[in-house]
């Protein structure tokens, strides 16, 4: 689909990648229903496009994507725009050691990252089926093909939404709705705090800009590809990863030692554990 024809809901609008897609999507004459948690950032945010782009249709909608009776109110906004695009661009990050993440924020990110884009896919698919063409985009990660540490749940979350789109895509494979998966690697966004940055320079990980994650998502788009990973070496790991998952075991041990440190509460009871020991 040309992006001047994709009539696009957003969500995750407001945040790095979100903004930055907006833009280059106003820019090519898309119209555009941006979806997020804070209508004054939206407001202020669709009226900057406007301004940005004379005569680009811009409108928002207020949306928290983990209350579950804001998703049939969002599918009714998107039909009423006419939507013939969605992206799923919300997400919500995790990092650090499996012991330091409690139950609380494991769901938040899976209901965030995962569980939303289903169900809000789930409601449109009625009316994405009426349409000559349409197209449903999940922003992942290159996590959701590769397992790194310190990102475990974070992965859980991308690799389902992976398996989510995967699965989609081979159901509706006889409808006029394409299902497509974006895996951008670490970008350089609030998204990504100083643990992160830390942990990236550490590693050696590259950080790509926003707006050119936001262009491989347009180029995604026009060309209906099924999925593209970003950047070396993390495209070529995705591949490898899924062919050979075990055989890169060894392969992020700087990662595993380049993990913040736990703090010294984790490390009392194994410490009493080897005084009694003795």
């Amino acid at each position: 689909m040309k992006a001047a024809e994709a009539r696009v809901l957003l969500t995750g609008a407001g945040g790095g990648i979100g903004q930055a897609t907006a833009r280059a999507l106003a820019a090519t004459g898309a119209a555009l229903l941006l979806a997020g948690r804070s209508p004054g950032r939206l407001a202020a945010q669709a009226r900057a496009l406007q301004q940005q782009v004379p005569g680009a249709e811009v409108r928002w909608e207020e949306a928290n994507l983990r209350d579950p009776g804001a998703i049939p109110s969002l599918a009714a906004a998107a039909r009423d725009h006419a939507c013939n695009v969605v992206v799923h661009a919300a997400g919500l990050p995790q990092f650090g050691h499996l012991d330091d993440c409690d139950a609380a924020t494991m769901a938040r990110v899976l209901d965030t990252n995962l569980l939303a884009p289903m169900l809000l896919t789930q409601a449109l698919l009625p009316h994405l089926r009426t349409l000559p063409r349409a197209q449903v985009i999940c922003v992942g990660s290159a996590l959701g093909a590769i397992g790194l540490p310190g990102y475990s749940v974070y992965c859980a979350s991308k690799f389902g939404l992976r398996g989510f789109a995967q699965a989609l895509r081979r159901e509706l494979a006889d409808t006029p709705v394409r299902v497509q998966y974006l895996g951008p690697r670490s970008t350089r966004t609030a998204f990504n705090g100083a643990e992160v940055a830390a942990y990236n320079r550490a590693t050696g990980t590259a950080m790509d800009s926003p707006e050119s994650v936001a262009q491989a998502l347009m180029a995604l788009l026009e060309a209906e590809a099924a999925e593209r990973f970003l950047g070396f070496p993390e495209k070529f790991a995705a591949r490898l990863n899924g062919l050979a998952p075990v055989a890169l075991d060894g392969a992020f041990a700087t990662h595993r030692r380049s993990l913040p440190a736990r703090p010294a509460t984790h490390l009392q009871p194994i410490e009493e554990e080897m005084k009694n020991a003795h």
